[in-house]
């Protein structure tokens, strides 16, 4: 089983470190850590994802539209290749800018 962390480094600032992918984002407490913001952009670090798949997107793709229901936005930062691949396949890679 794959293991996913989030961290809150601040308010608005958050690092996901493992793999993003259809067994890891089953846990659901971590889109709730996201929303818990209460800055109106939530940053989300990269740099430490490993392995993503498509099931990683949409899980990232759920978190923007969860967020923005609340007047939020999501900023991606450090985006692993491999999911700005999948990002530009599916033509969503202009979504979190």
């Amino acid at each position: 089983m794959s293991n996913l962390i989030l961290s809150r480094n601040s308010e608005s600032q958050f690092t996901l470190e493992g793999e993003l992918t259809r067994v890891s984002v089953a846990d659901k407490t971590l889109v709730q850590q996201l929303l818990t913001a209460s800055a109106d952009t939530v940053q989300l670090n990269l740099e430490k994802v490993g392995r993503v798949d498509t099931a990683g997107l949409a899980w990232l793709l759920d978190c923007l539209s969860q967020l923005r229901k609340q007047g939020k936005q999501l900023q991606l930062e450090h985006i692993p290749e491999q999911l700005h691949k999948l990002m530009q396949l599916g033509q969503v890679d202009n979504i979190f800018e």
